[in-house]
């Protein structure tokens, strides 16, 4: 499916995977060092297909692409050079495709999204949970602009901009989205009624209010408790359909590379989050198969 053929507002709630990194895990990869899911593009391709096929087998719609933590600075500080790096990064894409397209008959419409994390996941050390990177908008148009450009011209059906903590980076971002054109959804990690980096959420969604592209604003990889607010903010600040896809709660260790312990996702929340106009609905960090197909059944009704 291309993005020209990408609702704006579908009429169904739209079901997303869980987090790449815990089906990955659950199939025994090994996710330590600063390329985090990004280095199996490089090793071990095939455990993101079945990844990924974990996922369409649950009942997600749409395929995340491994591409969070993926950038060219970051395959070459591991030792890959640069054209390599920039074929590993399109390569994320062409994976979710290839298994999207091995589902194409018995389940026609299913989506890949390229994942475009915010700065702080390239370095690896918590700052995606933090923002206030101290580098200048400069610094962060050069660092995303080229990396979306590339996953652009590898053909998602849409971009998933997801997890950033700080509204400076916002800014970035939805003029990089303006120019490109390409389908989107922007959601924010939060706390409360903040960003992560501590900007009050009508701010933060306000940014993203006059953004042509964007399908859908709201949350993830936060705990389940803030997402119903941050989605009410979300929609009355842009008019937009929200996305909603919390982690399992817990705390993010970055030098262990691993969440603390936190609670599985309640799929009742999912009747709260549509109620309040959510359509694009998964899990994050620690939301694995067994708890998408839980959303899948929930959103499909008895």
């Amino acid at each position: 499916m291309s993005s020209q053929g990408l609702p704006a507002a579908p009429a169904d709630p739209v079901v997303l995977d869980g987090g790449l990194s815990t089906a990955l895990e659950l199939r025994g990869a090994d996710l330590t060092g600063g390329l985090w899911t990004a280095r199996l593009l490089a090793e071990q391709p095939e455990l993101i297909r079945q990844a990924h096929r974990d996922y369409f087998r649950a009942g997600a719609q749409v395929a995340t692409a491994a591409t969070y933590q993926a950038s060219v600075a970051g395959f070459v500080a591991a030792g890959i050079e640069r054209e390599r790096a920039e074929r590993l990064i399109a390569q994320g894409v062409r994976l979710a495709a290839e298994v999207r397209d091995e589902f194409a008959d018995s389940r026609p419409g299913l989506l890949v999204a390229a994942s475009i994390g915010p700065y702080g996941a390239v370095l690896a050390d918590g700052s995606e949970y933090r923002g206030r990177y101290g580098v200048s908008a400069a610094e962060l148009r050069d660092f995303h602009g080229p990396r979306l450009e590339l996953l652009a011209a590898a053909g998602p059906d849409l971009f998933a901009v997801e997890t950033i903590p700080d509204v400076d980076e916002a800014v970035v971002l939805v003029d990089l989205l303006g120019e490109l054109g390409m389908p989107a959804w922007f959601s924010y990690s939060v706390r409360g009624d903040s960003t992560c980096a501590g900007q009050p959420l009508t701010d933060a969604y306000a940014v993203l209010a006059d953004c042509t592209p964007l399908v859908a604003a709201g949350a993830n990889c936060c705990a389940a408790r803030d997402v119903l607010p941050a989605l009410r903010t979300a929609v009355a600040a842009t008019g937009l359909p929200a996305v909603a896809y919390p982690n399992r709660g817990g705390d993010w260790d970055s030098a262990t590379k691993t969440w603390s312990a936190g609670e599985q996702l309640d799929p009742a929340l999912v009747d709260e989050w549509v109620a309040a106009g959510a359509t694009y609905i998964g899990g994050c960090c620690g939301v694995g198969p067994a708890q998408i197909a839980a959303v899948a059944q929930r959103v499909s009704g008895p």
